[in-house]
């Protein structure tokens, strides 16, 4: 399907597999990213980051795959890290059946080799208890569990005669925004706008992988060059 004036699919398939296996648009969105953070004033090593997942279907055309209870997903799972911008710094996909505690370790490996100034790690509750601990002696983080306020495990400040100090007030259709954990949130949607991301049509791993590199650069390439 591609454009007539391209060369044969084959040549062209050969080449973006050589720059996957080279990380080629992993270096891409790195030079991008640090361009985009210099603009907004911030430091070009991150000192916080995200962790999340997002389980999304995958097609007929094979490769791993699995069945993620908790969400009712068959496909694949997307573990990422990202800045406090919502900017990628590590991207490892999963068959959708590992559970996020067992996937987090490889990403967040990944991470501290690339950024060794992060300090903290914001997660969710999937990431409680053991992982949490193990993540914080093994990378010597700050590993902070964002909890949604609803779990009885959050806690809340109050006073004796006015209350909690700080209520959490849904919007008219229930929805809470979590401290730090919405911006990874918001970066799964930024990637879902990609109808190449809206599912996995990959066999492998490692190109499912890229494909989220390069949309993260699309993106930033999009913000740079336009205009004021």
């Amino acid at each position: 399907m591609l454009p007539a004036e391209f060369p044969p699919w084959q040549n062209v398939y050969r080449t973006f597999r050589r720059w996957v296996a080279a990380g080629k648009f992993e270096v891409m969105h790195d030079r991008l990213r640090t361009q985009w953070r210099a603009r907004e004033g911030r430091s070009a090593e991150p000192s916080a980051a995200v962790l999340d997942a997002q389980s999304t279907r995958s097609s007929p055309q094979g490769g791993p795959s699995g069945f993620d209870a908790g969400k009712k997903v068959k496909g694949r799972k997307r573990n990422l890290i990202v800045d406090t911008l919502g900017l990628l710094l590590a991207v490892t996909v999963t068959a959708a059946s590992v559970q996020d505690r067992d996937a987090a370790h490889v990403p967040v490996a990944e991470a501290m080799d690339k950024y060794p100034s992060i300090e903290t790690l914001f997660v969710d509750n999937g990431y409680a208890g053991q992982c949490a601990a193990i993540l914080r002696n093994d990378h010597q983080l700050n590993v902070d569990v964002v909890r949604h306020p609803a779990n009885r495990n959050a806690g809340c400040w109050r006073h004796p005669d006015q209350g909690e100090l700080f209520p959490v007030v849904a919007d008219s259709k229930g929805f809470v925004v979590l401290r730090k954990r919405w911006v990874v949130e918001r970066t799964h949607g930024w990637n879902e706008r990609s109808r190449r991301l809206v599912m996995h049509h990959d066999r492998r791993i490692d190109v499912s992988e890229a494909w989220v590199w390069l949309t993260g650069a699309r993106m930033l390439a999009r913000r740079l060059t336009a205009t004021a």
